[in-house]
């Protein structure tokens, strides 16, 4: 039967046997059959479009006077252009969910608290860990939080830091850790891979004998970290914990961190569904694996959990902790930030839902693709992979003697590369980001890599 909420949803068959016709062909009969078309006409695109690709096209024409081909920027470094949905947009927008703030009093705020432990149950999903807080500001303090979680949990005062970690998140972390005491050790990138060092990783861990182990994967670089088990395994034979931190976007491509071993997970919704909104906001993401007391109890933020009414007969949604906030714990509080960012963690929660399983492995390989496409092309432009044996996602490290004026020469044709990676590596100041996502078509790669090719010509005449 037709569905009552959606128009047009009429199952054909059942429409033909109603009206007593077994062809759509015999509503025509009275048309010359030489009118009639022997098949379907060639129109459109060869295949459907998706709604990011369908409004390039649309722009295109609507704008066909003044309209020059725009190419998506190609710029990374940790935040990076990918398509949020309108409906995304649409359902967040409501105002139950636009105007809303903590849900203090549940009985009148089911719809945004079952959104919420919606939100936890799916990225507790991807991530592979039994709980996920209803989100902290965004992924450099949600690392901070877990630092500050992890020395809390075991008493010890440190933390090992890889370089290959964002910088400017790892920024955050020593400006949350260091005035209260907790100290950060380093351990290099491996300069053949930009993976992190096992060797200097287990020297500086075995040393220092950590709170905690901190990975990032894909790194700064965009390099896949392929010893996350080693790591974590590394971590636990000292008795430090393990704490992995991964764009979600990747969780259809990757093995889930919180499977291969790592007690805490963070990360940042940016990319699934809260768009780069001039660098904010986006929800921190922050989860644990097992249900151990000593990490429940310390875990900041808000938990809202399912459970029945006081008669029995019903069932709701609630805030079952809130270690965080001042107003409940005072000087306990595990934090100091009194709010989240419920609406962007809805956001991510819409997405995840709307995309589905299959949607965000599908969203993975469409990503994986297009950055060993993005290899194969700029090489053969004649730029040079920082790490040519690694296997990268998303973003690639590319060298070049001249970087800085190729990104001059591409920025005048509206087309944006970086950042260039000096200001943080000093022995990378000939390299520069470039970042591929879903948004990105074959025709933008090799817009870029021919104008790479050109500037490379004029620079060498």
């Amino acid at each position: 039967m037709p569905h009552p909420w959606i128009p047009n949803s009429y199952i054909k068959s059942e429409l033909m046997k109603e009206v007593g016709v077994s062809s759509i062909l015999e509503f025509f009969e009275d048309v010359p059959r030489e009118l009639l078309l022997a098949e379907s006409p060639r129109v459109g695109y060869g295949a459907p479009l998706a709604e990011y690709q369908l409004a390039r096209v649309f722009g295109e024409l609507m704008s066909k006077n003044s309209y020059s081909y725009k190419l998506p920027p190609f710029l990374g470094g940790g935040v990076c252009f990918h398509y949020v949905p309108s409906v995304v947009r649409h359902i967040a927008s409501r105002s139950e969910f636009y105007t809303a703030y903590t849900p203090y009093q549940p009985e009148v705020n089911q719809g945004v608290t079952q959104a919420l432990f919606e939100y936890q149950s799916l990225i507790a999903d991807l991530y592979g860990v039994d709980v996920v807080n209803a989100s902290l500001y965004n992924g450099s303090t949600a690392l901070a939080e877990a630092i500050r979680m992890a020395v809390r949990v075991t008493g010890r005062r440190s933390v090992v830091l890889p370089r290959s970690i964002h910088p400017e998140i790892a920024e955050v972390a020593r400006t949350w850790s260091e005035p209260v005491g907790i100290s950060i050790h380093s351990a290099d990138y491996d300069r053949e891979t930009g993976r992190v060092d096992l060797g200097m990783l287990e020297d500086s861990v075995r040393k220092s004998k950590p709170a905690a182990v901190v990975v990032q994967t894909p790194n700064f670089f965009g390099v896949v970290e392929v010893e996350l088990r080693k790591i974590f395994d590394l971590a636990h034979e000292i008795g430090s914990l393990a704490i992995a931190y991964e764009d979600p976007v990747f969780t259809g491509a990757l093995e889930a961190p919180g499977r291969l071993g790592a007690d805490i997970v963070v990360g940042d919704t940016s990319s699934i569904g809260s768009g780069l909104n001039f660098g904010g906001p986006s929800a921190g993401i922050l989860g644990i694996r097992g249900l151990e007391e000593r990490l429940l109890r310390q875990l900041p933020g808000r938990l809202i959990g399912y459970t029945k009414t006081v008669s029995g007969e019903g069932e709701g949604y609630i805030m079952v902790l809130q270690t965080r906030e001042q107003h409940i714990r005072r000087e306990r509080a595990t934090s100091n930030i009194t709010t989240n960012s419920a609406l962007e963690a809805i956001k991510a929660a819409v997405y995840i839902a709307l995309l589905g399983s299959e949607g965000l492995r599908k969203l993975g390989e469409a990503i994986a693709g297009r950055t060993e496409f993005l290899v194969e092309k700029l090489v053969s432009a004649g730029l040079e992979p920082a790490f040519p044996k690694s296997v990268c996602l998303r973003e690639v490290l590319f060298r070049h003697s001249r970087i800085g004026e190729l990104r001059s020469f591409l920025k005048k044709r509206g087309i944006y590369i970086g950042p260039l990676v000096g200001r943080f590596y000093p022995e990378l100041s000939d390299c520069s980001l470039v970042c591929v996502t879903e948004v990105h078509s074959r025709r933008d790669i090799e817009s870029l890599s021919e104008s790479v090719k050109e500037f490379l010509q004029v620079s060498a005449q």
